[in-house]
């Protein structure tokens, strides 16, 4: 079964935008659920605080390479805050220094993300929405020009 997915702009700053993307069930986009999750969680607080910290860092100077973990395969955009050691994992595409598209997360409690089902379909969830983003791109329907995604906001992605 496809799901259908749309993306909405979350916050932006002189250097950066940051999108999520939203599963049509409710209208609340993955970063949110992460929130909902993980922000009164006491148990992952420190490393919630850390991935905010990381988030607060990328709106102020961009979305540099350093603030993230390469998490998924060579040839995808796939990453992971925080980069530091922690148990809790946000996922993420960063596209550029300019745009970031956050995705879900949770306690990575494997070895990898691949070995915990949750976490694996939270990456292969952002993979092939990446897919369907780049072929939509490649077909003029979506550009990306600085830090805005311009077209997505007319598209339901099916993935």
């Amino acid at each position: 079964m496809r799901k259908k997915v749309t993306v909405e702009k979350l916050s932006e700053s002189e250097r950066v935008s940051l999108y999520s993307i939203s599963f049509e069930m409710d209208g609340t986009t993955e970063f949110e659920r992460f929130v909902e999750e993980f922000e009164n969680n006491s148990t992952y607080n420190r490393d919630y605080q850390r991935i905010i910290a990381a988030l607060q860092a990328i709106l102020s100077v961009g979305a540099l390479e350093r603030f993230f973990r390469p998490e998924g395969s060579i040839q995808d955009s796939v990453q992971a805050l925080p980069i530091e050691s922690g148990c809790l994992r946000l996922y993420c595409l960063r596209l550029s220094d300019q745009i970031v598209i956050l995705g879900n997360g949770g306690t990575k409690k494997t070895r990898t993300y691949e070995e915990d089902p949750k976490l694996y379909g939270y990456v292969m969830d952002l993979q092939r929405f990446e897919s369907m983003l780049k072929d939509n791109i490649n077909k003029g329907l979506v550009s990306i020009q600085e830090k805005e995604l311009t077209g997505v906001d007319d598209i339901v992605f099916e993935i």
